[in-house]
């Protein structure tokens, strides 16, 4: 009897010191399992960071923050494109840096920024109380436009109209009371990636002969699959856009969805001024004469060439070239008291530049740049080289900056001069301060977290207006002293 109720004991013991050992193991498995996952966590933060930031955003939660998800939003889904890319849409293969384990780490961690994203309801910050301050000036905004998703290009006419396009396609009046309408008569776009409607532009002598411009990512007439960057211009009366028709198209067509450019400004000669971009295809476009694509171009009204272009009697040359040698263009701003053009250069990763645009120069890309691919390779190992220019500035890491424009008017006396260039990647507005020289002086980050900068444009009734998107909204800069 004791030697059973010892051996009973015995039995009890092993079990309770197995029992103890499998929770032991699990709960330090658990923890173990726990702590991986947050390295995890803090690894893909850093391949976010590393790798998709300078596209999409600063922060992981500014890139959920969309509603179309192009490739989908599927674990499967998400990891196929990042692992293989999508050349169409300039989106680089990042299994080239990334092996699979990585990269189902970062899709797990974009994914659990969508479900925290579901969770809340989508606030813009919106606060007409708030007042900025910049050089002694108060600065307050006023939403005049939210009906729609990314205002690409903005301008106004002398009786206060504001007109500006939608990406999607759309063009809009407004009287600034509230009341928006729709206009008809804008071509057919290839809405898709970088393209769709962009910019819009009205003729210096637009009171008398209501011409307006537009650019857009045209479809190839013959090839859904091709598209370019045109400059569309029509007469503008009751509503409609009146004889309108293409009177630019930049060749060649090409695959891709990215680089468009695309922005139009007039200078004090009437002469139209229209950035292109090299379309993803660096390689192939930009160094070369023989194609509109990396290009700034100079053209009559009617879209013809001006015979004083730089390249105009060169054999095998494009007749509209003014500069070459850009990457993507999406700024283009002109000073009517210095007769100075800018441009500003989306850059890759790094390497956003600002620059003074002159005829016949080569602003460089892709044999020199301050920036990497997007993958984290490198382009080239000069920044220099003779006989192609210096940015005036340049942003390392990116800004990623869309929209432009120099100030003039005396409703900011103090930004006089000063150059305005909106950021998608971290939702604000820059100002670059330039001497008396040309030289960068110094730079201020203005309305942060106000959106992704799809436009900028200093308007005849001397106002700054911009544009911001997802959710599209168009704001009114005014200063109070």
């Amino acid at each position: 009897m004791k030697f059973l109720r010892y051996l009973l004991y015995v039995i009890g013991s092993v079990i309770l010191f197995l029992l103890c050992t499998v929770l032991w193991y699990k709960c330090t498995t658990h923890q173990q399992m726990i702590a991986a996952h947050q390295e995890n966590v803090g690894d893909a933060e850093a391949y976010y960071e590393e790798y998709c930031a300078s596209c999409h955003g600063s922060k992981v939660r500014e890139f959920v923050e969309r509603d179309k998800w192009v490739y989908g939003s599927s674990r499967t889904e998400m990891f196929t494109v990042i692992k293989d890319g999508a050349d169409v849409d300039g989106m680089p293969a990042y299994g080239e840096v990334l092996d699979d384990q990585q990269i189902y780490e970062l899709v797990d961690y974009i994914m659990a920024a969508i479900e925290d994203k579901k969770q809340e309801d989508f606030n813009s910050g919106d606060n007409n109380d708030v007042v900025f301050k910049s050089e002694g000036m108060n600065l307050k905004l006023e939403l005049v436009a939210d009906h729609m998703d990314s205002p690409w290009g903005i301008t106004q006419d002398s009786s206060g109209i504001l007109y500006y396009t939608d990406k999607s396609g759309q063009l809009f009046s407004n009287d600034l009371k509230g009341n928006h309408k729709q206009i008809e008569g804008t071509p057919t776009v290839k809405y898709r990636g970088q393209g769709g409607m962009m910019d819009v532009c009205l003729h210096p002598n637009f009171k008398e002969n209501k011409r307006i411009y537009l650019t857009y990512s045209k479809p190839h007439p013959n090839d859904e699959g091709l598209s370019t960057t045109a400059l569309f211009s029509g007469v503008l009366e009751n509503g409609k856009i009146k004889d309108g028709k293409d009177i630019f198209i930049a060749m060649p067509y090409e695959t891709t969805s990215r680089h468009f450019g695309s922005r139009l400004v007039f200078d004090n000669d009437g002469y139209m001024f229209l950035s292109v971009g090299e379309r993803g295809r660096r390689d192939d476009y930009p160094q070369k004469l023989d194609n509109h694509l990396g290009k700034i171009l100079r053209m009559n009204d009617d879209g013809t060439p001006v015979p004083s272009n730089p390249f105009y009697n060169q054999e095998g040359a494009m007749k509209e070239i003014y500069s070459y040698g850009h990457r993507n263009p999406q700024g283009l701003c002109y000073n009517p008291d210095s007769n100075l053009l800018y441009d500003h250069e989306h850059g890759p990763r790094g390497g956003d530049e600002i620059n003074l645009v002159k005829a016949g120069e080569n602003y460089g890309w892709p044999v020199i740049t301050y920036g990497i691919n997007y993958v984290g390779t490198k382009i080239t190992d000069i920044t220099h080289k003779e006989g192609m220019l210096q940015p005036e500035r340049y942003w390392v890491p990116s800004i990623a900056p869309c929209g432009m424009d120099i100030i003039t008017s005396d409703r900011y006396p103090a930004w006089n001069g000063d150059i305005l260039t909106g950021s998608l990647k971290f939702n604000y507005m820059h100002r670059d301060v330039f001497d008396e020289n040309g030289k960068w002086v110094k730079e201020e980050k203005l309305f942060p977290n106000i959106g992704r900068f799809r436009s900028i444009e200093q308007c005849a009734d001397g106002y700054i207006y911009f544009g911001v998107e997802d959710p599209g909204k168009i704001y009114r800069i005014k200063s109070e002293y």
